[in-house]
């Protein structure tokens, strides 16, 4: 007797896309069995604050019922702006004044409210997928790292940039964009970093030249969330000693050797251990042909780089669009996932091309000129604006 388990709707990955098509669809009386390779919801920190667009990100959170708790939670004042050169001259500074579309939320407030907004066991943690295989007629079966295996009828791959599920649909891979981060955190700024508190301000902060800089904002929990990010090869992370934190640091001064004294005192000053970051991406217009019973959402479908501030309401959208494209089709998921991919592949090229503009704008040589002549831009154009790496 066969014993292999079987999910009608399997979900790949517990990111806020996934997390997100589990609640619409129970909110659409669906339920769906999510995987994911953590051990659990608190294996690791969730990373930086995210800025939730209202046309993308907070259009998916009403249509998971949850955009009256996600108003409860966002950081006031997290839509500030300042833009400084390397010498932290301020060329641009903007006070959030509560009338911007882009609320910002700390990503692990947002994660545990979709969290506790699915049933008891939606979730099964420590299951990382191995292996996909198509079975014919719309099924597959899904191995898992421990040895078991489920099928499934509708098989979404919500895993992000090294997606086990793409290569059903792709042979695109991530590719690197030029660009590395090295992660840092100054803890309990005010009390312990009080001058870096004041350089970085309130919000999302830029200080650029030369192909390098520095990004950053300030979290919910008092603390300063930097990214030190250059263009440079894509084996120099690799060389950096990260056991050895002075060290790195020492390494990692060397290439921004004249820059002034408050922006390096960033990387002197930062608080535990350093976090390397390559940055990839999947080809603009990544898409696919049409596959019987398995289609992906968020990074899994169009992984790009974060200088648009685009991947994580991307993720929510194509989340809140499939579910409610399944739900609007019962019993014909072919005709559900034909829906919501017409509506995913534009969106995601275009999103993705207005990262790379915003990549080419943050890391040039005459930096940071073309990012304050986009902001120029939007100023114009009433209703746009640029966030990056949130």
């Amino acid at each position: 007797m066969n014993t292999t388990p079987h999910h009608p709707v399997a979900v790949i990955g517990a990111g806020l896309g996934g997390l997100t098509l589990a609640r619409v669809l129970r909110v659409h009386g669906i339920e769906a069995a999510v995987f994911d390779l953590d051990a659990g919801a608190d294996a690791r920190t969730q990373g930086g604050m995210l800025d939730i667009h209202e046309e993308t990100g907070q259009a998916a959170l009403r249509a998971a019922g949850l955009h009256e708790a996600f108003l409860t939670k966002v950081h006031e004042g997290g839509q500030a702006v300042r833009v400084l050169d390397r010498h932290a001259h301020v060329l641009r500074e903007e006070p959030d004044d509560g009338a911007g579309d882009r609320p910002e939320i700390d990503r692990g407030d947002l994660r545990d409210l979709l969290l506790d907004s699915l049933a008891p066991g939606t979730v099964r943690w420590g299951a990382k997928a191995v292996g996909v295989r198509a079975l014919g007629a719309g099924r597959h079966e899904v191995t898992l790292a421990d040895g078991a295996a489920f099928t499934t009828d509708l098989l979404i791959g919500a895993d992000g940039a090294w997606s086990r599920v793409r290569p059903l649909l792709s042979d695109a891979t991530p590719a690197y964009t030029g660009i590395s981060f090295v992660e840092l955190d100054l803890r309990d700024a005010e009390a312990r970093h009080p001058e870096s508190a004041r350089l970085l301000g309130e919000g999302m902060f830029f200080a650029l030249g030369d192909d390098r800089g520095f990004l950053g904002h300030r979290e919910t929990d008092g603390s300063l969330h930097v990214y030190a990010a250059l263009r440079i090869e894509e084996e120099w992370l690799g060389t950096l000693d990260l056991t050895d934190v002075a060290a790195a640091k020492a390494a990692l001064l060397d290439r921004f050797p004249d820059w002034a004294p408050p922006l390096r005192r960033l990387v002197t000053e930062a608080d535990g251990p350093l976090v390397p970051r390559l940055i990839h991406a999947l080809p603009i217009g990544h898409r696919w042909h049409r596959e019987p019973g398995v289609t992906l959402l968020g990074d899994a479908a169009h992984l790009m780089s974060p200088f648009a501030g685009e991947g994580a309401n991307l993720a929510l959208i194509d989340a809140a669009d499939l579910g409610q494209c399944l739900a609007g089709h019962p019993g014909n998921p072919e005709a559900a996932l034909a829906a919501y991919e017409e509506r995913l592949f534009p969106r995601a090229e275009a999103a993705a091309r207005q990262s790379a503009d915003g990549l080419r704008a943050i890391f040039a040589a005459d930096a940071p000129r073309p990012l304050l002549d986009m902001f120029a831009a939007f100023d114009d154009a009433p209703g746009e604006t640029l966030q990056a790496v949130s």
